[in-house]
C-alpha cells in the first residue's frame, strides 16, 4: 500500500468494513508494528521514532476516550503537558468554539463537543499531519456538521488532514482526494471529479411529457444513445445519458414534445465507491 496525503488538503481513506482503515492509521500513528514491510511517515519509521511522530503527527483514533471528571480547559493542559506542547490552549479553546465550555467537565459535554476537544487535543503541537479516525461516529447530523466545519477550519489555517469515514456525504463534503480501500489494498485514488468520471453511472434525466406531448416523437428526439426507463408511477421518464447539454437541448427545443419537471442526477462519490467496492 502506498499513496500521497498532499499539503494543505483533505485526504479519505475510504472502505469497506475490515479494509484496513484503522489498521492503516494506527500503522502511521506508530500504534501497531507492521507484520511484514515498512512504514515511513516524513521520512520515519513510526513505529519506533516516536518522538518524532508525536512531534509531526496529532491524532484523534476512533475509540478515544477523555477523562470523564477534568474541564475543558484542564484537559487541554493535561494533553499539552503529555505532548510537551507549548501551545496556546486558550487559543486552541476559541478555535474548537469551547469557550463558554471552559469550566465544564467532559462528561456533562454534548457528543459533538466532545469529539471536537478530542480532535483539539490532536491539534496540540501545531502538528503537520492531523489524522482523525472516523470524527463522525455515533454523532447525529447536526453535531457531525459541527465537525465537519471544524476540520475544514483546519485545513484552511494550513493543516494537512487524513481522515476515515463511512459517511461518502462527509468525504464529499470536505475531501479534496480520496483513497478507496478493499482487502488491505488501494483499489483507486484521485479527486472526487476524477474517480466519479472514470467509475461512476452516467447522469439521470428525469422529466414528465406535458399534456398533448406527441410520446411517439420521444424515441426520435432522444437518439439511441441513451437508456429510458418509466419510473414506477409510469408519469416520469428516467434517461440515462452521458451527455447532459445535448440531451437537454434536444429535449427543450424539439417540436411536438413539451417536457415539465426537469431534473438531473450527476454521478455522485458514492456512485464509484460502489463500483469499485461491491
Amino acid at each position: 500500500m502506498s499513496f500521497e496525503v498532499r499539503e494543505n488538503e483533505i485526504t479519505a481513506l475510504l472502505g469497506p468494513n475490515g479494509a484496513g482503515k484503522s489498521t492503516t492509521i494506527d500503522l502511521i500513528a506508530g500504534l501497531e508494528r507492521p507484520s511484514s514491510g515498512e512504514v515511513r511517515v516524513f521520512g520515519f519509521d513510526p513505529y519506533h521514532s516516536r518522538r518524532e511522530i508525536t512531534q509531526l503527527v496529532g491524532v484523534q483514533p476512533q475509540s478515544g476516550a477523555l477523562p470523564p471528571f477534568l474541564t475543558v480547559d484542564e484537559t487541554l493542559r493535561l494533553f499539552a503537558a503529555l505532548r510537551h506542547a507549548s501551545s496556546n490552549t486558550a487559543g486552541l479553546r476559541g478555535r474548537l468554539g469551547l469557550d463558554s465550555a471552559r469550566n465544564t467537565r467532559v462528561k456533562h459535554l454534548s457528543g459533538g463537543q466532545q469529539r471536537r476537544l478530542l480532535i483539539g487535543a490532536a491539534l496540540l503541537g501545531n502538528p503537520r499531519l492531523l489524522v482523525l479516525d472516523e470524527p463522525g461516529a455515533g454523532l447525529d447530523p447536526a453535531m457531525r456538521r459541527e465537525v465537519d466545519d471544524l476540520i475544514l477550519e483546519i485545513r484552511a489555517e494550513g493543516t494537512t488532514v487524513l481522515l476515515t469515514t463511512h459517511h461518502l456525504d462527509e468525504a464529499e463534503l470536505l475531501c479534496d482526494q480520496v483513497v478507496i480501500l478493499a482487502d488491505g489494498r488501494v483499489v483507486t485514488a484521485g479527486t472526487q471529479e476524477d474517480l466519479t468520471r472514470e467509475l461512476a453511472q452516467d447522469a439521470e434525466v428525469s422529466f414528465t411529457l406535458a399534456p398533448g406531448a406527441d410520446p411517439s416523437r420521444l424515441h426520435d428526439v432522444i437518439g439511441e444513445h441513451w437508456q429510458t426507463r418509466p419510473l414506477h408511477d409510469g408519469d416520469r421518464i428516467t434517461v440515462t445519458t452521458p451527455d447532459v447539454d445535448a440531451l437537454l437541448r434536444r429535449l427543450t427545443f424539439a417540436r411536438d414534445l413539451r417536457v415539465t419537471g426537469i431534473s438531473v442526477r450527476q454521478p455522485t462519490l458514492e456512485d464509484a465507491y460502489l463500483a469499485v467496492t461491491s
